[in-house]
């Protein structure tokens, strides 16, 4: 089994990482796949962050999203996207840079299907 076995768990548990490239924005994998690169994570939004340092993402794996709390705009597409709203990106789709003035939280999981 590549990613761990758990049983619910505070999500808390998990130590928050904050990505060198973008200040405010942080990850806690709660399960990760080394060999394929696959994770579910939650990415945390502090107030104020913006990801135009990264730009445009595209992958090659999908990634389906559920925003906790908060919200978060696409800079590309200038729309809002807030709580309760989901989000299933196929591989090659393009999306973001993002900016979260009041913060946010996403539950997020990355997966390649054949």
């Amino acid at each position: 089994m590549a990613k761990p076995e758990w049983e619910f768990t505070d999500y808390r548990k998990f130590e928050a990482t904050p990505f060198s490239s973008v200040k405010g924005l942080s990850e806690r994998i709660i399960a990760k796949d080394p060999v394929m690169n696959v994770a579910t994570r939650i990415l945390q939004f502090e107030p104020g962050t913006d990801t135009s340092p990264n730009g445009i993402q595209i992958h090659d794996f999908w990634e389906e999203l559920y925003i906790i709390e908060g919200s978060i705009i696409d800079l590309e597409l200038n729309e809002e996207f807030s709580q309760g709203m989901v989000a299933c990106r196929p591989p090659g789709m393009k999306h973001g840079p993002w900016k979260s003035p009041n913060g946010c939280k996403i539950f997020e999981v990355r997966y390649y299907s054949k």
